[in-house]
């Protein structure tokens, strides 16, 4: 398979290529909307709410679908018995494949976003938009929380990887369902 050139070749390439747009779109379209919003409408409140739709459906969309069907990682926080905030992370199949259009399109987006926002956040701040300011924490916050979460949440895989080829098959599947348990409060 030959290195794909064009965003067209990228899309074709991909496993999940519906998936794969609408992580974009929901990516790219909660800052574009932010950006350009004023330029298309004088009301801040249809600006302010436009963006917070457009980044509650990327939250949901990058946690629940796009992160699970592009580099088969998922994660979610509960709350135990105590009132204790415990992270679950879930990696798919060592055996699957996942794919590296996929993959390289998903880790770019989700580290580049925060950046994004941060950038427009000092802006925001130079320019003395407070309002605007608070809209780009919510980005900010947001874009973070899934950033850091799926990050963590490939660390813990590759750490079952590794217990895997150590203990082997057998023990290393066993202990891929013990560690979530160990660690839990911990993460």
């Amino acid at each position: 398979m030959s290195e794909p050139q064009t965003f067209t070749d990228r899309i074709k390439q991909s496993s999940h290529p519906l998936a794969l747009l609408f992580f974009l779109g929901f990516r790219i379209g909660a800052p574009v909307a932010y950006a350009l919003g004023m330029f298309f409408t004088k009301s801040f409140i249809l600006e302010f709410i436009t963006v917070i739709l457009l980044l509650a459906a990327d939250f949901w969309n990058v946690k629940n679908i796009s992160g699970r069907l592009l580099v088969g990682l998922r994660w979610w926080n509960e709350t135990d018995d105590n009132g204790e905030s415990i992270w679950v992370f879930e990696t798919a199949n060592p055996d699957r494949q996942i794919n590296p259009v996929d993959s390289n399109i998903f880790w770019f987006w989700l580290y580049l976003t925060p950046f994004v926002w941060g950038v427009m956040g000092i802006l925001a701040f130079l320019k003395l938009e407070f309002l605007s300011l608070i809209l780009v924490i919510i980005g900010l916050t947001l874009t973070i929380i899934n950033t850091m979460a799926f990050t963590r949440c490939d660390k813990f895989g590759k750490a079952n990887d590794l217990a895997s080829s150590v203990f082997g098959t057998v023990s290393g599947s066993m202990f891929g369902r013990l560690v979530p348990s160990f660690f839990r409060g911990n993460q």
